[in-house]
């Protein structure tokens, strides 16, 4: 028991003075498993802006589907009341949503010149 104790101790001591040099041993850098180079902020804005415009076009294209409905119901609508509010509804739908679309691309291109700082400053 007593050779036991002595060898733990020694064993410790010996840990404790390797300890600092554990401690500054360096790391090899990782690296990564893909080839080529990293993403940067310029990629993710080029897509951000590449997928803002397509949702804007679809979005667009929608709108102006639901104004040409609407004209088309309310041409066939003839004498009904019923049919030609319904139709004189969908169009305004359709303009108000062709609206919203367009504020939102206007609200993006502004975000996207202030992050740039290009709005203000011509940096």
């Amino acid at each position: 028991m007593y050779k036991f104790k002595t060898v733990a101790k020694i064993g410790i001591a010996t840990a404790m003075a390797l300890m600092p040099v554990l401690v500054l041993a360096q790391l090899p850098r990782p690296t990564s498993p893909y080839g080529g180079a990293g993403l940067t902020l310029a990629d993710v804005q080029g897509l951000i802006t590449t997928v803002a415009r397509f949702l804007i076009l679809i979005s667009v294209v929608i709108a102006v589907i639901f104004i040409v409905w609407g004209g088309m119901m309310y041409m066939m609508a003839g004498d009904d009341a019923a049919k030609s509010g319904a139709a004189k509804s969908r169009i305004v739908n359709g303009i108000i949503g062709a609206l919203v679309v367009l504020a939102v691309g206007l609200i993006l291109q502004t975000l996207a010149g202030v992050v740039n700082w290009t709005a203000f400053f011509n940096v």
